[in-house]
């Protein structure tokens, strides 16, 4: 029987002590969930102590000197494997982990946590009510306490950058706006062009659908397109997302409403490519910190690739129509594949960020990102948020919300989390999507004419085999490189959306 090395056993014990720090954020996850889907009201409260409690355990292991210790110790174990294995990955991404953990106190991960859970409630019941002034306080202190988080990173040039860091590492403030700046250019025009184009009668997506019925053709089509039952399910909440508590355990949530079809099967279609990609992680990384995605944005790189460039594209309502059409006859039975396939896909100017086009969508998020800045850098007050809100929307689409529930409600972003650091991973994932989507067709060729037969398996497994599996083995820069062959750029999305909405516009 073979006996393990010194080194061999301090990196198990890495692993172990890791292994309990995955757990315990699991185990919070899981009360999040419960808390988003069906938790009673009156159980917020314990809740938010709860959530706070294992949060706080969890930080205080993360910033174990132990911890420290061995992977000090296990510096030059790292160096000898290879950059991209399991065991140097690990190491590599606990060091950055651990560093960062240790700039924050765990009595402060614990008061925002309960902060956290204490806004979302207040939120919910705000949002539902249109009334800002009942959660005003609560965002008050959510700026405070982003601020305060950001500050125990010194040495930023922006005080969004420690903040974008947590979920978007590698990029920061200035790389982000300088980006904005050259998509709004082209973005702009085209919007203008749609505008005075010919307009899309969406009509079809506006009739009564029973939301029963939609749930049912959403989870039957996503079954077809990959999404495993045995190792998740589908739920429905106030705001659609993904939680994943083990490769094997990815949930997904759904919003449906009768009078608007597009809501329930864009979100499932969107969060289902969330769910892909945690499952597709390979299996070896299971209970560590790499069995998870890379970041924000290519986290929603793999959402609004299924959503859009699949879901949305003629191919897939070639084969999907007729199962859609023969579940709601009644509704879909005289209007065409091609008169839905417009409307699915028509421009306008939405107040509503999940409602947004392809086109119009991504001005949505610099709108938010810009009045985090603001926030934060003290140039714009909470007291006159909603105001700046209604004055961007009024600037940049040339629309005003009716109501705060409509617009500065609309997310639940800044009510349970940071303000900073949470949309630019939208943005950042339609262009790694458009740039993962056009290498996948360089590849493969033939995948929409197997969508259009709805076989997706070529898809699926060239994402699997070129992002999924890998986890958190590579930084999201380094694996857009080592996919694509370059980094990230605006140019596919920008050549996407013009052929695909030329074509719809004629333009």
């Amino acid at each position: 029987m073979q006996t393990l090395s010194k080194i061999d056993l301090k990196f198990e014990e890495l692993k172990s002590r890791l292994g309990q720090i995955e757990d315990l954020e699991a185990a919070s996850d899981l009360l999040h969930w419960d808390q988003a889907t069906y938790m009673p009201a009156g159980g917020a409260p314990a809740r938010g102590r709860q959530i706070a409690t294992l949060r706080q355990i969890s930080h205080q292991k993360l910033t174990d000197p132990e911890l420290g210790q061995l992977l000090e110790d296990l510096r030059d174990y790292e160096k000898k494997m290879p950059y991209d294995s399991p065991e140097a990955s690990l190491i590599r991404l606990a060091r950055r982990n651990y560093q960062q953990s240790m700039q924050v106190p765990a009595a402060f991960m614990a008061e925002l946590s309960l902060h956290q859970a204490e806004t979302y409630e207040i939120w919910a019941k705000a949002r539902s009510e249109n009334d800002f002034a009942a959660v005003r306080p609560y965002l008050e202190k959510t700026l405070d306490l982003s601020r305060e988080l950001a500050n125990f990173f010194p040495g930023y040039d922006r005080i969004t950058d420690p903040l974008i860091a947590y979920s978007d590492y590698g990029t920061n403030t200035t790389t982000l706006l300088q980006l904005f700046r050259q998509l709004r250019r082209q973005l702009i025009p085209l919007i203008e062009a749609i505008a005075a184009a010919s307009p899309v009668d969406d009509g079809a997506l506006h009739q009564n659908f029973d939301e029963d019925v939609q749930i049912q053709f959403c989870r039957r089509a996503i079954a077809r397109l990959g999404y495993d039952f045995q190792r998740g399910r589908q739920d429905q909440s106030p705001h659609p997302f993904t939680i994943g508590f083990s490769i094997n355990d990815v949930r997904l949530t759904t919003r449906t409403y009768a009078d608007d079809l597009n809501q329930g099967l864009f979100s499932t279609f969107h969060e289902m490519g969330h769910a892909l990609y945690e499952q597709g992680i390979a299996q070896e990384l299971e209970g560590t910190p790499l069995a998870g995605g890379i970041s924000a944005g290519m986290h929603e790189a793999q959402a609004r690739l299924w959503e859009n460039q699949v879901a949305r594209s003629r191919a897939f309502w070639e084969y999907f129509y007729p199962w859609l059409k023969g579940v709601f006859l009644r509704q879909l039975g005289q209007i065409s594949v091609n008169k839905f396939y417009q409307a699915i896909n028509k421009v306008s100017r939405s107040p509503i960020r999940t409602d947004a086009d392809e086109v119009t969508y991504n001005l949505h998020v610099m709108i938010r990102f810009d009045l985090e800045l603001e926030m934060l850098e003290g140039r714009l007050s909470i007291r006159d948020l909603p105001e700046a809100w209604n004055e961007r929307y009024r600037s940049d689409l040339g629309i005003v919300p009716r109501n705060h529930s409509e617009g500065v409600m609309q997310d639940v972003h800044w009510y349970s989390g940071t303000i900073g650091g949470m949309f630019q991973g939208y943005t950042l994932g339609n262009l790694i999507s458009a740039q993962l989507y056009e290498t996948a067709l360089k590849t493969h060729p033939e995948i929409p004419v197997d969508i259009e037969r709805g076989n997706f398996k070529s898809l699926h497994q060239w994402l699997k085999e070129n992002i999924y599996r890998h986890g958190r083995k590579y930084t999201a820069n380094e694996l857009l490189q080592k996919v694509t062959g370059t980094p990230l750029s605006i140019d596919p999305f920008v050549r996407y959306i013009r052929s695909k909405f030329g074509e719809l516009y004629r333009l």
